[in-house]
């Protein structure tokens, strides 16, 4: 890959004039002579790529090290073809300096560790905020990072899911991920309710997938009355429909309903605007598109109208008290006026590394201009499933994901018809291409900060071989 040089060619991915992201594509090859379809278009999108450069920024698993892999059919020191961002982003080569500066502070300062060194412990989450904030578009005090994703879903509804008389439901979008509708469902019950009265599903209409937006503004305000809380998916985990977050938002509060998203497929994905948008809280894991590694500490979002708000039910800790009055250790909170006030526990250190290894890279590279690539690099995608395996005689797909790119983030979901997703996963899995499955569906996600169009071509062509090997095997 060639890293890019030329600080002329940043707006390289920019859509002018109403250009659509298919007929943008088709601009390129026509002025340069390239056919969409061939490799030398995918390599000289990588060469005029003005992110491409943060490729290098990540460790790239190799072929030799992945399990399942058909050793008589590949080069073990090549790379993989990794389009799993939506499960777990790679791993930032500066981690490893992070981690191990953490490390050394405490194995040379021990306790003295939580107010000096490398990153005090004691205040190790804090550089993370101001990047974070950008990544959510929220104010610095609006946002927090704690926990994880599930717990802080919990924390969160706890203060502000609060039904009162008539005004007892939840809202939330059909297939919600599992995790999420268990605390929804635990929530219910803790306040004296039944789930199967208190929960209002988003339903897509007969024949269709995805959800419309007129249909959630549709069922706000016929049911508003009785909703005292929406919790919504920013981007749906199996169909990677992109909501629009400031339209049911607004909505909502129009009915009179608190709103909560869940954006652990939509930061570091799509831009976002909390605070413009007033959305009321929300919630993330850092190990997908934000690169923190597995389990990795998670974030949140509280907009600032609410922080001195009396009536929030809190659970409490003692690192959700003021700094400065911290360790004076008072009986009574003296609860910090932030999203900090949340915080009950001291944060990992060891989380918090890995989280600023990976947020540095989105400070750096910005996240206007991810996005403008993640555009094109999906349509690219879209495209060649929809041109290379358009042939009837092998298996036909189903695109899940809206073909709007304005409705989408990086993530394209399709289902196989005639070969199951598994059948497919474990082929490709033997030639080292790293993808995701949930029960009959394909998820691919190219990760723009770290996925070339190389990759896409590389991918589209071995999944072609791979339903021909199927399609194959089927017949005899």
């Amino acid at each position: 890959m060639v890293v890019l040089t030329n600080t002329d060619n940043q707006d390289f991915f920019q859509l002018d004039n109403d250009l659509s992201p298919q007929s943008y594509l088709d601009k390129i090859a026509h002025q340069n002579q390239l056919e969409l379809n061939k490799k030398q278009f995918a390599l000289f999108m990588d060469d005029q790529d003005p992110v491409g450069y943060a490729r290098k920024k990540f460790f790239y698993p190799k072929l030799g090290t992945l399990p399942k892999i058909d050793k008589k059919r590949i080069e073990p020191f090549h790379e993989c073809i990794y389009l799993c961002g939506q499960s777990l982003g790679l791993m930032p080569q500066r981690t490893v300096d992070y981690m191990n500066a953490f490390m050394n502070d405490w194995a040379t300062l021990g306790v003295y560790g939580h107010f000096t060194g490398s990153n005090p412990w004691a205040k190790c989450d804090i550089p993370c905020l101001p990047t974070m904030s950008l990544l959510v578009g929220g104010q610095i005090k609006e946002v927090a990072v704690m926990n994880q994703l599930s717990s802080n879903l919990h924390f969160m509804m706890t203060a502000f899911y609060q039904p009162q008389g008539d005004r007892y439901k939840i809202l939330y979008e059909e297939h919600a991920f599992p995790s999420d509708q268990y605390a929804i469902n635990s929530q219910i019950k803790l306040h004296g309710y039944d789930p199967k009265d208190a929960k209002i599903v988003i339903k897509a209409r007969e024949n269709e997938i995805c959800l419309r937006t007129e249909d959630i503004i549709d069922i706000l305000r016929r049911e508003g009355h009785s909703i005292a809380l929406v919790m919504i998916g920013g981007v749906h985990y199996y169909t990677g429909q992109l909501f629009d977050i400031e339209t049911i938002t607004r909505v909502a509060h129009e009915q009179g309903c608190c709103v909560g998203w869940d954006l652990a497929h939509a930061i570091g994905n799509v831009p976002l605007k909390l605070h413009d948008w007033q959305v009321d809280f929300a919630v993330w894991c850092t190990y997908k598109y934000l690169n923190g590694g597995a389990g990795c500490i998670g974030g949140v979002f509280v907009h600032s109208n609410h922080f001195n708000d009396n009536h929030l039910t809190r659970l409490d800790g003692w690192w959700g008290n003021r700094e400065s009055t911290r360790f004076t250790m008072f009986d009574d909170i003296d609860r910090d006026k932030s999203a900090l006030g949340f915080r009950v526990s001291n944060p990992s250190i060891h989380q918090c590394a890995a989280l600023a290894a990976s947020l540095e890279i989105f400070d750096e590279v910005g996240m206007e201009k991810i996005r403008a690539k993640s555009i094109i690099l999906t349509q690219y995608l879209q495209y060649l499933l929809q041109t290379e395996l358009a042939d009837t005689e092998l298996c036909q797909f189903t695109l899940l994901t809206p073909l709007n790119p304005q409705e989408r983030g990086a993530q394209l979901s399709f289902r196989p018809i005639g070969i199951t997703a598994q059948q497919i996963h474990d082929e490709l899995e033997k030639v080292g291409v790293v993808i995701d499955i949930r029960d009959d569906i394909i998820r691919i996600a190219p990760a723009p900060l770290y996925n070339s169009f190389s990759d896409i071509f590389q991918f589209v062509s071995l999944l072609k071989e791979a339903i021909v090997t199927l399609t194959t095997v089927c017949k005899e």
